[in-house]
């Protein structure tokens, strides 16, 4: 899965959101709440991989005091990561806009 984020999609603050909203794709909020929290933690591990590949880039085996401070492309691609709207909030608007596949199989074998 992509974890392009868009900045003026996602608000990047907590939204107060309307539980009924959330419980209508699944039929249970709790069922929901899972949905939301496998993706998030799918998007935390690809945003984390992602930086990790990045910043990567910059790593030495000689790291000198000078080095460490001049460094300011690995400041910059830092910041940008932690500017980006939370995982949280980018699974949050995925599932409500239905950019999310799930489903259930215990619920898939009850209905055979």
């Amino acid at each position: 899965m992509s974890t392009q984020v868009s900045k003026s999609v996602v608000p990047n603050s907590t939204v107060t959101r309307d539980l009924r909203e959330l419980d209508e794709k699944t039929g249970n909020i709790y069922e929901s709440i899972v949905v939301i929290g496998k993706r998030a933690n799918q998007i935390s591990v690809d945003l984390k991989e992602e930086l990790n590949g990045k910043l990567a880039e910059f790593a030495t085996t000689n790291d000198n005091l000078e080095e460490v401070f001049e460094n300011r492309e690995q400041i910059e691609i830092s910041k940008h990561y932690e500017r980006l709207p939370k995982p949280t909030l980018v699974a949050v608007d995925d599932f409500l806009n239905d950019k999310v596949y799930f489903r259930n199989p215990s619920k898939e074998q009850a209905a055979d």
